[in-house]
C-alpha cells in the first residue's frame, strides 16, 4: 500500500505542478520507497539526490547568475543560451527560459519532494545511528528551506510546501496557492533554525565530505535570506501593493519595515561570529616555491584573484563541489596566453566583460574614477604608454587607454585588457610577465567571429594563476575548483549593508568594509572620501553610504554571480540592465581607433523582468495560481 501511495502522491503533484514528468524511482534504480530507506547505504544515495538538485553556481548555461545580467558577454550575437536570452531580453510565458517551475528533472519543487520522502523516511532505518539521523535530516531541512529561498527570489511569492500530498487530498487541496512574501520567509526561516540545531560545525571528513552543509553555512546562508527579506524589492515595495491571489490574498507587505533590517543585521554579525570562531578569515596569498618574492602590488593583486579561486580558502565557507569550474576557463582563457600557443584549439576565450562593469572599479585611491579628483576623468579615452613605475599592471612601453591606469588592484586581477599585465600561466617572472595584445591583428586580436573578447576586457578572475594553456601540442592543464556559494567577505558587505540601514554610518560598518578594502590595498572608506573625492562627506548619510556599500560589494563580488541578484532586491535593475553593453572597438588595428567606445547591444528590462513567469500551460492546470506581475 505504500508504494501505491507514493505513486499517487507523485501523480497528484504532476497537477499541482504541472510537471512533465516525476521521480517514481530513487537513486540507482532503487524500485521503491522502502528499499531506498533499507539500510544506510541506500539511504546515503538519496541524501545525495537531495543535494543534487542544488543549482550550479558557475555553470554558463545551467542558471542565470553570470550570463544573465551584464558582467559577461559572449562573443557571437547568435549564440542562444537560455541566461544569455535572458540577458537580452527575451524571456517568455510560453517556454520560459531556465524553468526551475516546471521543467521535469531540474524542477526545485522536485527537489523539494526528494527532500519531504527523505524527511519522513530518514528516521526508520535502522543501522544509522541516531546522531547522524538527525544530521542528515539537518542538512536536508537546510536543502528544503535553500530550494524554497531559490523560488522564492526567481518568481516572487511562491506556494510552502510543508510536507508531500496525502493520498486522500482532493483535487482543490492539490491545486494550491501562491502564500504571501512574508509568510513564505518566515517558513524558510522556520526550516532553517531547525537545521542550524542539528548541523556540525565542521564536516568529519574532508576528502568526502567538503560541500555538505554545516553549521556556519546554514548561519550564512539564513543572514543573505534575511538581507533579501530585508531589501527594497521585498521591504514595502509600493509596484506590488495590488498583487494578490484569486481570493484576494496580497501578497507583498505594503509597509516598510526596519525591524526586517534589525534582524537581517543580528543574523549576520551572529554568522560572522561562528565562522571566526571557527577560523575563518579573509584570504591572503602565501607564496610558494614556484611563486616567491612578489613586490607589494602582484602581492595585493594575488590576495583578491585568488579569494575566489583558490580551492577550499580561509574565507570560503560554502562552495559547490559539482560546479565545472573548467569549462568556465576554457569558455574565459584567452588563446595568446602565451602568444606562442596562438593555435591552442583546446580553449575559446568566448567571454568578454562589458565596459561599464569595467567602470565599476575604483581609482588607486578607493573612490569611483568619475568622484576622484586626482583621476582625469574626462580624459579616460586618451592614449598614454606604460612605463617602470606601472609595470605590475601595464607592459612597459605599451600604449592603452587612461581609463587602465592607476585604478585599485581588484581590477588588475578581475579583468585582462590590450597592454594589461597578466601574471601566471605558467610564467612567473614578476619583472617579465606575459601580457595582451587584443588590437586587430596583434596576436591576441580578434581572429575572426569567435574565440576573442568582444568588449576587449577578459575576466580574468575566474582563471587560476597555475593554468598553462600549452604552446607545443594541444592541451589546457587547468584546476577545477569548486564555485564559491558563500564567502566571508559576502558576509562582511551583508552585515555592513544591514547595519547601515538600522543606525546609518557607524564605527561598525566602516570596520568591516574597510577589511575588505585593506586587503585590497586600498585607504579605508572615510580617508578615500575625505580626501580623494568630489563629494568628500558622501560617506557620513544613510544614503550616502548605501551607495558605497552597493558599489563596493558589486566589486569585491564581481563576476561571482551576486550581482544578477542584488540589482533585483535594490530594485536598481530597472536602471543598470537598461544601459548598453559597450567596449572597445575590437575591428581596429590603431591605437587611437580602438580606443573608443562601441555600443554591441542595447539592453532591455522592465518592471515585469524582476520575476520569472509561470508557464501559461501551468496556469491553465492549476486554476488557482496567478501569473508573476507584468507578464
Amino acid at each position: 500500500m505504500k508504494v501505491f501511495r507514493i505513486i499517487i502522491i507523485a501523480q497528484l503533484l504532476v497537477l499541482l505542478f504541472s510537471c512533465d514528468d516525476y521521480l517514481d524511482i530513487v537513486p540507482d534504480n532503487v524500485a521503491t520507497i522502502e528499499y531506498a530507506f533499507r539500510m544506510r547505504a541506500t539511504t546515503q544515495r538519496y541524501l545525495f539526490t537531495c543535494y543534487s538538485y542544488l543549482p550550479q553556481g558557475g555553470a554558463l548555461n545551467a542558471t542565470p547568475e553570470l550570463v544573465g545580467a551584464d558582467e559577461l558577454w559572449w562573443v557571437r550575437e547568435e549564440i542562444s543560451t537560455a541566461p544569455w536570452n535572458i540577458a537580452r531580453g527575451r524571456q517568455n510565458i510560453n517556454s520560459p527560459y531556465l524553468d526551475l517551475w516546471t521543467s521535469g528533472s531540474s524542477s526545485l519543487w522536485r527537489g523539494i519532494r526528494e527532500c519531504n520522502i527523505f524527511l519522513e523516511n530518514i528516521m526508520g532505518v535502522d543501522d544509522i545511528e541516531e546522531w547522524e539521523k538527525e544530521k542528515w535530516a539537518a542538512e536536508v531541512t537546510f536543502l528544503k528551506a535553500y530550494y524554497h529561498f531559490y523560488l522564492l527570489r526567481m518568481y516572487g511569492p511562491i506556494p510552502i510546501i510543508r510536507e508531500n500530498m496525502l493520498v486522500s487530498a482532493s483535487e482543490e487541496e492539490v491545486r494550491v496557492s501562491r502564500e504571501p512574501v512574508d509568510k513564505v520567509i518566515d517558513y524558510i526561516i522556520e526550516l532553517m533554525d531547525k537545521a542550524i540545531e542539528g548541523l556540525p560545525e565542521v564536516v568529519e571528513d574532508e576528502n568526502s565530505e567538503l560541500g555538505r552543509i554545516t553549521l556556519p553555512i546554514a548561519l550564512g546562508i539564513k543572514a543573505k535570506i534575511l538581507v533579501y527579506a530585508a531589501s527594497p524589492l521585498f521591504n514595502g515595495n509600493p509596484d506590488y501593493a495590488n498583487y494578490a491571489n484569486k481570493d484576494g490574498t496580497l501578497l507583498f507587505n505594503k509597509e516598510y519595515s526596519e525591524e526586517k533590517w534589525q534582524r537581517a543585521a543580528d543574523a549576520c554579525k551572529e554568522a560572522i561570529d561562528k565562522c571566526h570562531e571557527l577560523g575563518y578569515e579573509l584570504y591572503y596569498f602565501e607564496e610558494t616555491n614556484q611563486v616567491r618574492n612578489l613586490s607589494d602590488e602582484l602581492m595585493v593583486q594575488m590576495n583578491t584573484r585568488n579569494s575566489f579561486a583558490e580551492r577550499w580558502n580561509s574565507e570560503i565557507i560554502w562552495a559547490h563541489t559539482k560546479s565545472n569550474t573548467r569549462d568556465l576557463q576554457v569558455n574565459t582563457m584567452p588563446k595568446a596566453l602565451p602568444p606562442a600557443a596562438i593555435g591552442n584549439t583546446s580553449v575559446q576565450g568566448h567571454l568578454g566583460v562589458p565596459f561599464k562593469i569595467a567602470s565599476l572599479f575604483y581609482s588607486r585611491n578607493g573612490v569611483p574614477i568619475n568622484e576622484d579628483v586626482t583621476w582625469p576623468f574626462s580624459d579616460r579615452f586618451e592614449l598614454r604608454q606604460g612605463t617602470a613605475a606601472e609595470k605590475y599592471w601595464i607592459k612597459e612601453g605599451y600604449t592603452t587607454a587612461q581609463f587602465n591606469f592607476d585604478r585599485e588592484a581588484r581590477f588588475y586581477s578581475t579583468v585582462g585588457f590590450d597592454g594589461g599585465v597578466w601574471f601566471g600561466q605558467g610564467n612567473y617572472n614578476q619583472n617579465d610577465p606575459y601580457w595582451l595584445e587584443l588590437k586587430l591583428g596583434q596576436v591576441g586580436g580578434k581572429p575572426g567571429n569567435l574565440n576573442h573578447t568582444v568588449t576587449g576586457y577578459y575576466p580574468k578572475k575566474y582563471i587560476y594563476y597555475t593554468n598553462v594553456l600549452a604552446s607545443v601540442g594541444n592541451t589546457y592543464t587547468s584546476i577545477n575548483y569548486p564555485w564559491p556559494m558563500l564567502r566571508l567577505s559576502d558576509l562582511y558587505l551583508l552585515y555592513a549593508e544591514a547595519l547601515n540601514e538600522v543606525n546609518g554610518p557607524c564605527e561598525e560598518v566602516f570596520h568591516y568594509l574597510d577589511l575588505i578594502r585593506l586587503r585590497a590595498g586600498l585607504p579605508g572608506v572615510e580617508e578615500s572620501w575625505t580626501l580623494y573625492s568630489r563629494n568628500p562627506n558622501k560617506f557620513s548619510t544613510k544614503a550616502g553610504l548605501r551607495e558605497i556599500i552597493q558599489q563596493e560589494r558589486a566589486i569585491e563580488l564581481c563576476l561571482e554571480g551576486q550581482r544578477f541578484w542584488d540589482l533585483r532586491r535594490w530594485k536598481t535593475a530597472i536602471e543598470e540592465l537598461n544601459q548598453p553593453i559597450s567596449g572597445w572597438d575590437m575591428d581596429q588595428s590603431a591605437a587611437i581607433d580602438y580606443y573608443r567606445e562601441k555600443i554591441i547591444f542595447n539592453q532591455s528590462f522592465s518592471y515585469k523582468d524582476y520575476f520569472w513567469p509561470i508557464r501559461e500551460y501551468d496556469l491553465i492546470v492549476n486554476k488557482n495560481l496567478v501569473q508573476s506581475p507584468g507578464w
